[in-house]
């Protein structure tokens, strides 16, 4: 029997082991997903104490509450080590690693190296690598193929190699694993046969495409499209800004449309895991064919000057109050990059903070899902408690994040100025002067 066949055998019967590297937003609720199909799944992450967690039932990713993952301990479909020799046993492996991008904006691949490194140390004849991390057109080709290649495996016959594009949005009630389809692009037709075979254990719908590089692109125009839009919506208000109109009003109108338009909204600028990043690495990659990503260079330009837009409006109001920056009492209401999350990663924010502390401003945030993160100099932040008192005694509240879980009612009705990024205000007015982007 050839590897291949041995493999999708023990696929089709779950007796296959499946391992998880890196225990994330993606990882986590992958490995949970396949634990519940039927398989053993063994999860890896480089952090001990977040292993130790995990092997206590206990998780700490919203997505996934501790009473689902406890059964899968417990019943020893699923747990955690950091010990990278654990793919000697296993027969797939499914990269989920962080990607960041440098200062510089160009690919931080140093994480999918060490885990590709480690993967090839410990594997074997029949084993499946599957990259989910997001990254540049052309990652499988070039950097998990040829050190496979140089380890003396035959890609197709002796291991297979497939990419395979994340999908996750935290806190998004609708969507999960489970019921978002999942995109495939192996390196031969086998390789992408048995990822089918494993992904569709656990995901409703599995989408083939030609190759590894067809499936990173299509997470890269996935991300692109969303960042270009809201880049294309800051700028309308910006100019509705300037011709006295509302952007609310008009995209509201506008998506009474029935057909042609899909409605984006503005805000203080982009956040997350991958829209302000992923278009980046396309942009990035494409610099090294000698071609210039106009529309992603521009939508990105004008999403990273939104906070410093936010800043302006809240120097403006101040002003109008006779008030400067300088020595004001600002609360900024949410700095989680989007709504009912934990995840501060490339938060406007951070950004909006930042500029208004070198402006002298006395800055203080309520989060009710971050309780502190750590300003762009290392100093930590604490949230501070909800309270009539705190809107009260603020010179100006700042809307950076609309949670479902805040009072926006009593925060209109007890702040004396508030200067709302998110159209918050708008939907419960109450006794504050609201000034909207």
């Amino acid at each position: 029997m050839t590897h291949y066949d041995s493999l999708l055998q023990r696929l089709n019967t779950r007796e296959a082991r499946v391992g998880i590297i890196g225990l994330g937003y993606v990882g986590l609720p992958l490995a949970v997903e396949f634990a519940e199909a039927g398989f053993h799944v063994v999860g890896i992450d480089v952090l001990a104490d977040k292993v130790a967690q995990l092997n206590s039932g206990h998780s700490y990713i919203a997505d996934i509450p501790s009473e689902r993952l406890a059964p899968l301990v417990k019943s020893g479909k699923f747990f955690a080590t950091t010990d990278y020799s654990e793919v000697q046993t296993l027969d797939t492996v499914s990269i989920c690693v962080p990607t960041p991008l440098r200062k510089t904006k160009d690919p931080d691949m140093s994480y999918v190296i060490q885990a590709v490194e480690q993967v090839t140390e410990y594997a074997h004849d029949g084993l499946l690598i599957i990259l989910e991390s997001t990254t540049y057109p052309g990652t499988t080709d070039e950097l998990v193929v040829p050190k496979l290649e140089d380890a003396g495996f035959v890609i197709g016959r002796d291991v297979f190699v497939a990419f395979s594009p994340e999908r996750i949005d935290p806190a998004n009630p609708k969507y999960g694993v489970r019921n978002t389809p999942k995109v495939v692009g192996g390196v031969t037709p086998a390789c992408t046969d048995v990822t089918i075979a494993l992904y569709s254990a656990a995901v409703d719908q599995v989408v083939r495409v030609s190759s590894p590089t067809a499936a990173e692109m299509v997470k890269l125009l996935e991300n692109t499209f969303r960042a270009v839009n809201i880049g294309l919506v800051n700028e309308m208000a910006l100019m509705c800004d300037k011709l006295g109109v509302d952007v609310w009003e008009v995209i509201e109108a506008a998506k009474t449309k029935p057909f042609g338009f899909m409605p984006f909204y503005p805000g203080p600028g982009l956040g997350g895991h991958c829209i302000p990043i992923d278009p980046l690495y396309l942009s990035w990659k494409l610099k090294t064919l000698n071609y210039t990503a106009r529309f992603i260079e521009l939508a990105s330009e004008i999403n990273a000057s939104m906070p410093g837009y936010v800043v302006g409006k809240i120097t403006d109001a101040l002003n109008d109050d006779s008030k400067s920056v300088k020595g004001s009492k600002i609360v900024v209401m949410g700095v989680a990059y989007k709504r009912d999350v934990d995840d501060v990663r490339e938060s406007p924010a951070l950004d909006v903070i930042h500029l208004l502390k070198q402006k002298g401003a006395n800055v203080s945030y309520h989060d009710p899902f971050v309780a502190r993160f750590r300003l762009e100099d290392g100093t930590p932040i604490d949230s501070t408690p909800y309270s009539e008192a705190l809107m009260q005694e603020a010179d100006c509240v700042v809307i950076i994040t609309d949670h479902t879980t805040i009072d926006w009612s009593s925060v209109t009705h007890h702040a004396k100025l508030i200067v709302d990024s998110r159209n918050a205000a708008a939907k419960v007015p109450g006794t504050a002067k609201v000034i909207s982007l």
